[in-house]
């Protein structure tokens, strides 16, 4: 992001503090291997997600945001794996978490995303960010979720 305007978003929220709402998504083939999502604006892989519209459910949202980034269709449950805290740069953001099994995917493109691809939970991609690699893990390892979306954080509200 361009360092000015982060500052100004970063003193939007500090003032206005809102309360946000997303969902990401855990997309696993057959093969076991995980859906990885790299933006035109911004670096690293992602578990493709967004946030939550007005008048739309989390889960709506998790089925909307991989339809847009990676063409999947769910075809079997969204299933809701951990709900995350992260008030990193003094935002108020809540994540859901959400792992899908059974899906089609069809070829789409998309200006936010510029490249998808399926990988092995022990081979991802370089630059995977460290909560992407964190929350595969846990729902690898069969981990209870913890309270924040990055281990770095606090409490603080």
């Amino acid at each position: 992001m361009i360092p000015v305007i982060r500052f100004f978003l970063q003193q939007y929220w500090r003032v206005s503090r809102p309360l946000t709402a997303g969902a990401r998504v855990l997309v696993v083939d057959p093969a076991g291997q995980v859906l990885l999502v790299r933006h035109t604006y911004m670096k690293g892989w992602y578990l493709p997600g967004g946030g939550v519209d007005r008048g739309e459910t989390m889960r709506a949202a998790a089925a909307r945001e991989i339809w847009e980034e990676a063409g999947i269709v769910a075809t079997g449950e969204l299933t809701l794996f951990g709900l995350y805290a992260n008030f990193k740069e003094f935002k108020s953001d809540h994540i859901a978490l959400y792992v899908l099994r059974d899906f089609t995917q069809e070829v789409r493109k998309s200006a936010e995303i510029a490249e998808i691809g399926f990988f092995p939970v022990d081979a991802l991609p370089d630059g995977t960010s460290a909560a992407t690699r964190a929350r595969i893990r846990e729902w690898g390892e069969g981990q209870v979720p913890p309270d924040f979306w990055a281990h770095d954080e606090t409490a603080r509200v």
